[in-house]
């Protein structure tokens, strides 16, 4: 859901008088939803994708790629689908995407959940710098050279391109391209979870003297954060940015609870 004006298809519905839902996905969170989903007799769900990973996992219900044209786009969507019930199961860092939910479920009446996993939380032997922004991250890395470990996403390497002097390794699902033009930088494509002791060696074996993140939360994902820890590595981890004020629950069974009391027919907060 990237805000370009691609419609999509309209939602396939192969369950007779079941309630129509849609997840905005794109996180493990969404993928257990949908799973757990696909089991109901009464539900009808597609699952909705950003279109930033050119090969999705494969799910067990029907999946529309691309973005709505917006609030205005969406809220015609789930107007034209039939949708009774949205489930933003989006990334934290997806503020836009949220804001934009929020905007069309309000506008159509239309229940919505959000499905947020905690932030994760500084622990006994952590050595962390939180900024506020990705590109706040550069102040925090200092003028001396070292080596970075980026696990932000493709979308806003380029920032780091302002400090050529570090080392950079940096992991994405997707390969890096050209998206950060630095003399040093050697590139990982792999798709989590990753375990505590793949990251641990992964770590020491590159030498690593500080990991540049996001608070993303959950599990999948933490090892690396436990690696740091453990090997004395500091963090630069961006906040959480502001998301709209909705009904809210940290996994995919709260959202199956939303969904079995009926939902709260009285729309979005």
């Amino acid at each position: 859901m990237s805000g370009a004006a691609d419609q999509g298809p309209p939602a396939p519905h192969p369950k007779p008088n079941a309630t129509r839902v849609l997840i905005l996905g794109g996180t493990t969170e969404a993928s257990a939803l949908a799973a757990l989903l696909a089991r109901e007799t009464d539900v009808s769900v597609t699952l909705s994708l950003a279109g930033r990973t050119a090969a999705p996992r494969p799910e067990p219900v029907p999946m529309r790629v691309g973005g709505f044209g917006g609030a205005e786009g969406l809220a015609h969507w789930l107007a034209g689908n039939g949708i009774e019930a949205v489930i933003d199961a989006t990334h934290p860092f997806a503020a836009r995407i949220s804001a934009n939910a929020a905007a069309a479920c309000r506008a159509g009446g239309v229940p919505l959940l959000a499905v947020r996993r905690p932030a994760w939380e500084r622990q006994p032997g952590d050595d962390w710098t939180e900024t506020d922004s990705v590109p706040a991250c550069l102040d925090a890395l200092g003028p001396a050279p070292r080596r970075v470990f980026l696990t932000i996403g493709r979308q806003e390497l380029s920032a780091f391109a302002r400090a050529p002097q570090h080392a950079y390794l940096v992991r994405t699902i997707e390969p890096v391209g050209d998206a950060l033009p630095v003399p040093n930088l050697v590139t990982v494509s792999a798709r989590g979870p990753f375990t505590l002791a793949d990251e641990t060696r992964f770590m020491r074996e590159a030498g690593i003297e500080v990991l540049v993140t996001k608070n993303s939360g959950g599990a999948a994902t933490y090892p690396k954060i436990e690696a740091a820890r453990a090997l004395g590595v500091s963090v630069v981890i961006v906040a959480r940015p502001a998301l709209p004020d909705i009904p809210a629950v940290p996994d995919a069974a709260g959202a199956i609870r939303w969904l079995k009391t009926g939902l709260d027919r009285s729309g979005p907060a």
